[in-house]
């Protein structure tokens, strides 16, 4: 697992009843380049190698109030790799504390979990979603259609992936943002996985790194128990990546303005390989043995030609272009209550929705609900 946009726990799963489209621009044919005005990584940078992460462990600090030794070990390797004044590291790390909710969210479930795809469709694709999503979409359509110009992104897209994440703001997290990284980078509640505690004390990294720029104030930093923030729910590591500063304000607000939010989904996908012009599923009827295609994977591997060979059909005459040259995948969506399993055929930009949240499930509910979306903004004109 990554962690891209917002923290993902799900492995991938896939696939839905129908194969729902969503209209896109005009396809752009220059590559792409990420804004001035986004946040772009120091490709100088080193990786933090130290700290460590032990569950369980509830207490940051010595009784006089210091740092524990281990976690002031942290803050000097972050000091230097990060060209942070020692000071201003610690100062942050002793206002952290343990948060026993974000612990208790994060830890892995007792027993396994039956999949369904139903269940989880209907938990996304649902009527307070689209209801809210037209709204939004209606609201702000000048500046979605500004971005969809700008980025490539369908509309429908973005207003999907803002609805799935937080339901336009209506859920952004009432965790410090501080308290819940600090806990899941050095008290990740699985200690057989200490690549995840890893990935956390990355994140808290670069959250003391947006504060010290003055791009976030850490005090204020409230969002989900995993540390994603604002509408998109993107980590701190994404705010410094991908966010865009869309009205050049000097500051990315995911919170409250509607430009840098949609900008930000935008390029997020973008940069992770959306192409402009592309459905996110392809219109064909699949082999007699698609599971025999499915790779579980999140990058698309086979070409058109091995699927026609397999017994794909394209449903849409004549063949488009972009379909002989663009490789794809087989995506299954699980259902084990009723031991049913649907299947799709994914383009590239399916697998770059994979990047927001390493989930077929949530990649495929994104899809199904930009459909429904633009299918009832359609209706209300």
């Amino acid at each position: 697992m990554t962690l891209s946009a917002c923290a993902s726990t799900s492995t991938p799963h896939a696939q839905s009843p129908q194969q729902a489209t969503v209209s896109t621009p005009q396809a752009l044919s220059e590559p792409y380049s990420p804004p001035t005005s986004s946040f772009q990584p120091n490709v100088a940078e080193r990786p933090i190698k130290g700290g460590d992460s032990v569950s369980g462990r509830s207490t940051f600090h010595l009784t006089d109030g210091r740092l524990a030794p281990w976690l002031d070990s942290w803050a000097q390797e972050v000091s230097i790799t990060k060209e942070l004044p020692l000071e201003f590291v610690q100062q942050h790390l002793q206002a952290a504390q343990y948060n026993a909710s974000a612990a208790r969210l994060m830890a892995p479930s007792k027993g396994r979990v039956k999949r369904s795809w139903i269940t989880y469709r209907e938990r996304f694709v649902d009527p307070i979603r689209i209801n809210a999503g037209v709204k939004f979409w209606q609201q702000n359509q000048g500046i979605l259609n500004e971005v969809e110009q700008t980025y490539g992104v369908p509309a429908s897209i973005i207003v999907a992936i803002i609805g799935v994440e937080t339901i336009y703001g209506r859920y952004t997290g009432d965790f410090k943002v501080l308290d819940a990284l600090a806990t899941l980078g050095f008290s990740y509640p699985d200690d057989s996985r200490p690549e995840r505690g890893a990935l956390f004390r990355d994140q808290l990294a670069d959250l003391l790194v947006l504060d010290y720029q003055g791009k976030i104030k850490i005090s204020e930093a409230y969002g989900s128990y995993a540390g994603a923030m604002g509408l998109p729910q993107f980590m701190p590591g994404s705010i410094k990546r991908f966010a865009v500063d869309y009205t050049q304000k000097g500051y990315v607000d995911l919170y409250r303005s509607i430009p840098d939010i949609t900008a930000s989904v935008a390029n997020f996908l973008r940069v992770h390989g959306w192409q402009p012009g592309l459905p996110s599923f392809v219109k064909a009827s699949l082999p007699k043995d698609p599971a025999s295609l499915v790779t579980g994977g999140l990058q698309p591997t086979l070409s058109w030609q091995q699927l026609s060979q397999a017994g794909a059909h394209s449903t849409v005459e004549p063949l488009p272009t972009w379909l002989r040259t663009t490789k794809l995948g087989v995506i299954n969506l699980v259902d084990e209550p009723s031991q049913n399993v649907q299947y799709r055929i994914a383009t590239p930009n399916f697998y770059a929705l994979t990047h927001y949240n390493r989930s077929y499930f949530y990649a495929t509910s994104v899809v199904d609900l930009a459909a429904e979306l633009e299918r009832n903004v359609k209706a209300a004109h």
